[in-house]
């Protein structure tokens, strides 16, 4: 019960985001299905299957149950279940040792537990810009690396 009557400056600080709110989290729970794109400046968490990209997010949680098949484009990625597609992190990438991921990984730094599975090319180290995307939907321009 201490921790309700704890003076503010001693509760742990809190992230805010661009905005300067609070970030959302979003879960897609085990069993749930998802068909189609998923964008969020949040958080978002997968237990379930996504068939479908998911764009924007500040940090993917991609659980041992959980299976993403299309392109992610986060800031963060930890993965510890299956994607089928591109992973596009402009900050970090954490390969955990119950994920596989069959596709290409861009990044800045990168993680990688003994039993991860990559089957494809991974690139990093130099930053990394997510393509931009025209209001249809359709990619501005390819994969960037700055450098």
């Amino acid at each position: 019960m201490a921790i309700f009557n704890k003076p503010s400056t001693e509760r742990p600080a809190t992230r805010l985001d661009a905005a300067g709110s609070e970030p959302t989290m979003s879960v897609i729970g085990n069993g749930m299905r998802v068909i189609g794109d998923i964008e969020s400046n949040g958080v978002i968490k997968v237990e379930g299957m996504v068939e479908g990209s998911v764009r924007g997010a500040r940090q993917l949680l991609l659980g041992k149950s959980g299976a993403i098949h299309g392109d992610i484009h986060a800031v963060d990625a930890v993965l510890g279940g299956s994607v089928v597609g591109n992973v596009i992190a402009t900050e970090r990438v954490e390969i955990q040792g119950t994920s596989s991921v069959e596709g290409d990984i861009l990044t800045k730094s990168m993680v990688v537990y003994e039993g991860g599975v990559i089957n494809g090319s991974v690139r990093m180290g130099e930053p990394v810009v997510a393509a931009r995307h025209t209001p249809s939907g359709q990619p501005a321009m390819g994969l960037v690396a700055e450098g």
